[in-house]
């Protein structure tokens, strides 16, 4: 057993190395949970690179957009000018004569036929035209008797062309209202008033430019044929009448 009153020979035991900004001492590592508590955050680039092509479709797009606007500009400009040069005008169209014949009604069925005679005139200098189909029909007001086509024909500028055209109804059914009112306009004036509905289609041209085809609508109202109770035929009373014309 070691005397405690004997003195100690020897080297001194060695100081312990002082301790590093961690707490722990210098020569021992310190724990791997305490070397980095929290994960590095990830690195986000927030400032893209610059589209090296934006600019050249920025450029390209404006110049797109110019062609466009030049080119809408340019063609109306052209349509304007030729608008102004060949000044277009509608055609023109008149009721020469309408008869009956063959009138017969009752039980609110007619039987007739009508004969009309129309002028269309072209008051254009530098345009033909060129009538392709027209359909045409007998009203009393606004209920359609009988309809049938005109054949095509042609207009040279400044010129007019007269048609005949006919219409049949066989035991055609009318609405009590309508089968009334022409009883009635026998009756009391001798006479009955028809309408004439046409609507063609035609193309206008001058030289080598022609325009779209277009619907022309032709309305020539009033026609008042004496055709009284007791007969069953007539002419147009008062002669050639206008007719309105629009597209």
């Amino acid at each position: 057993m070691a005397d405690p009153n004997r003195p100690v020979t020897g080297y001194p035991a060695a100081a312990a190395p002082p301790p590093n900004h961690n707490g722990y001492p210098s020569d021992q590592p310190p724990p791997p949970a305490t070397a980095y508590p929290y994960a590095a955050p990830p690195y986000y680039n927030n400032y893209p690179y610059p589209d090296p092509y934006a600019a050249q479709r920025n450029t390209f797009l404006r110049r797109v957009i110019a062609i466009l606007v030049a080119s809408t500009i340019i063609t109306g400009t052209i349509l304007f000018v030729i608008w102004i040069v060949i000044l277009p005008r509608i055609p023109e169209f008149q009721v020469d004569s309408l008869s009956v014949s063959n009138l017969n009604l009752s039980n609110s069925l007619i039987t007739a036929n009508w004969d009309l005679r129309f002028t269309a005139r072209n008051p254009n200098k530098k345009l033909t035209l060129y009538y392709d189909e027209i359909a045409a029909a007998i009203f009393y007001d606004s209920l359609s008797i009988a309809d049938t086509t005109v054949p095509p024909f042609f207009m040279d500028r400044v010129n007019e062309t007269s048609q005949e055209v006919s219409f049949v109804a066989s035991g055609a059914y009318v609405e009590k209202w309508a089968f009334e009112g022409m009883g009635k306009e026998r009756a009391e004036k001798a006479s009955v008033r028809f309408n004439v509905r046409m609507v063609a289609r035609v193309s206008f041209k001058a030289g080598a430019w022609r325009a779209r085809r277009r619907y022309l609508r032709v309305y020539c109202g009033d026609l008042s044929v004496g055709v009284a109770l007791n007969k069953s035929s007539g002419n147009l009373l008062g002669g050639q009448r206008r007719c309105r014309v629009g597209l």
